[in-house]
């Protein structure tokens, strides 16, 4: 089992002076110290124009902060948004790389493609289409990173001629990628495509057991044919994150945040949202007020009960829980408090024999994995001859022998 703590960057109304440097700067030390402690992963989302729901539109800058604050834990897109109006293809595989390089190979990269129309309209995308585009650039994206150079493309949501996609990133063939998953349909999708699964939907360990089932007899099947160069068969997902010896305080603590995420998005997916006049946070309090909420969680409670929490999902097939700490209004020294109660008395149970379940995994899996890479419809790398030359501007060149003629005349 691994561990991964998640930045949305939510940040409720009213907004007080400097409230978005001070929420980045916590968060930067909460990795910090999730370093220190030995967990595994920091994920960060792309999302844009969701006031209070997330303030972490630009990740990759948030990202690589946090890559050159530690020095173990891996720093993951989860996820960025690869549909090409969001990010050109070739801007995320160069992204993608210089941050590996960065990071001395530490990068998981997850790809989505938003739910709101606040983003999708935002940026001219199709709620039906988006699906498909976003599949279809994240192979592209894979086929940048390794191929020298790249022979270019034309498809459905972008076209783009030869050209060599600089840099490489560190991790060869390329960084782990991973899909965003909201339901057992995307979960589906996840493994015939060869990704890693994030699954960002709250689920007891009985319906973990039943996703993860289905996706690694999806990845056992023929069904697995790979977008990637790489299969990553993994299923990481995110629980409720708040701990106190008293687990009445880890919940007085820790509720609101959880049930304000799952509130946000429901709001901003179903209701009509004017941009900029946003009163989530308000909504939710009223709506919590005027119906009380269960006040429990599955991962919000002791250190022994988050443990045998962890416990079901590691018996169910999931192989890295990741914590849904920075929610709501949840307090900055709170969050801390808890990871270290994780660090000091969950993790330790963890350790021992994660290589040898890890290893013998791999070794299970293998011959699938060899299979379903057999399958992939690899792009074809061009011989030197077929690699086509990119002509001067005519115009530039003249304009440059004349300065070069100019330049003897000085001499």
């Amino acid at each position: 089992m691994r561990f991964g703590v998640f930045y949305e960057l939510q940040l409720p109304k009213p907004w007080g002076e400097g409230a978005e440097h001070q929420l980045v700067q916590e968060a930067i030390e909460q990795v910090e110290l999730a370093d220190r402690l030995g967990i595994h992963h920091a994920w960060a989302v792309e999302h844009h124009f969701l006031d209070e729901y997330s303030h972490c539109s630009a990740s990759d800058v948030f990202l690589t902060a946090l890559a050159a604050r530690t020095k173990n834990i891996r720093v993951g897109f989860g996820i960025r948004q690869v549909i090409p109006q969001y990010n050109p293809p070739a801007r995320t595989a160069e992204t993608v790389a210089m941050l590996d390089l960065i990071s001395s190979g530490r990068v998981d990269f997850g790809i989505g493609e938003s739910a709101t129309r606040m983003e999708l309209r935002g940026f001219g995308i199709s709620a039906r289409q988006k699906r498909d585009l976003s599949l279809e650039a994240a192979e592209q994206i894979a086929n940048m990173m390794v191929m020298d150079p790249y022979p270019g493309y034309e498809g459905e949501g972008f076209t783009m001629p030869c050209r060599n996609v600089l840099p490489k990133p560190f991790q060869k063939p390329h960084p782990p990628m991973w899909i965003a998953c909201t339901n057992r349909s995307t979960i589906e999708v996840a493994a015939r495509n060869g990704l890693g699964a994030l699954a960002f939907s709250f689920l007891d360990p009985d319906e973990a057991k039943r996703w993860a089932d289905v996706y690694y007899d999806i990845i056992r099947s023929e069904e697995c044919v790979p977008l990637t160069h790489v299969v990553n068969a993994n299923i990481a997902m995110v629980a409720p994150f708040s701990l106190h010896h008293d687990p009445d305080q880890a919940v007085e603590r820790g509720i609101h945040g959880f049930r304000f995420f799952n509130y946000a998005m429901g709001a901003l997916v179903t209701q009509d949202n004017k941009p900029g006049r946003t009163t989530l946070w308000a909504d939710y309090m009223a709506q919590a007020k005027a119906k009380p909420l269960t006040r429990r969680a599955p991962g919000i409670g002791t250190p022994a009960d988050f443990g045998a929490l962890v416990r079901d999902y590691e018996a169910a097939g999931i192989d890295q829980v990741i914590f849904l700490q920075q929610g709501g209004l949840n307090r900055h020294e709170h969050i801390c408090e808890s990871l270290q109660l994780f660090g000091d008395e969950v993790l330790p149970g963890f350790v021992d024999a994660r290589e040898r379940v890890e290893a013998e995994k791999a070794e299970r899996l293998a011959p699938y994995v060899e299979a379903a890479l057999q399958r992939k419809n690899w792009m074809p790398e061009l011989a030197d001859e077929e690699i086509p030359v990119v002509g001067a501007s005519r115009m530039n060149a003249n304009v440059y022998a004349k300065v070069k003629e100019v330049g003897r005349g000085d001499r």
